[in-house]
C-alpha cells in the first residue's frame, strides 16, 4: 500500500476516534446539539475525513472505500455550505456512517 494512503488512512481512523471521545460514553443528541464546542470540533474531523478521502482517490482512483463521493460531498458541504448543516444530518453521519466506515478502515489497515 503506497505510503500516502496509509497515512490518510490513519487521518480517517484518528479523526473518527477523536470525535467518539469529543462525544463521550453516552452519545446523547441532545447533549451534542447544546455543545458549541464539541459540535465545531466533530465537524473540523468530518472535515480531515472527507479531505483525508479525496487525497486517497487522488492518489489511487480505483481505491475501495465505501461511499468515498458521499464523505467527500459532505466534508465540501460542511464547508462550503455550512449554513445548511443541520445537526440532524451531522449526528446521522455519526452515529449510522462512522462506525461502518471505522470498521471498513481499520479492516483495510490491518491487511497491510
Amino acid at each position: 500500500m503506497d505510503i500516502k494512503i496509509k497515512s490518510y488512512l490513519l487521518d480517517i481512523i484518528q479523526s473518527i476516534d477523536e470525535i467518539f471521545l469529543f462525544l463521550g460514553e453516552r452519545r446523547d443528541f441532545i447533549t451534542y446539539k447544546d455543545d458549541l464546542k464539541t459540535k465545531k470540533a466533530i465537524e473540523r474531523n468530518l472535515e480531515i475525513i472527507g479531505e483525508a478521502t479525496s487525497r486517497i482517490i487522488k492518489v489511487d482512483s480505483n481505491f475501495e472505500l465505501k461511499d468515498a463521493k458521499n464523505i467527500i460531498g459532505t466534508r465540501n458541504r460542511i464547508i462550503h455550505s455550512y449554513d445548511n448543516i443541520s445537526d440532524e444530518v451531522i449526528w446521522t453521519i455519526i452515529s449510522r456512517e462512522l462506525p461502518k466506515l471505522q470498521k471498513e478502515v481499520q479492516e483495510i489497515l490491518d491487511k497491510v
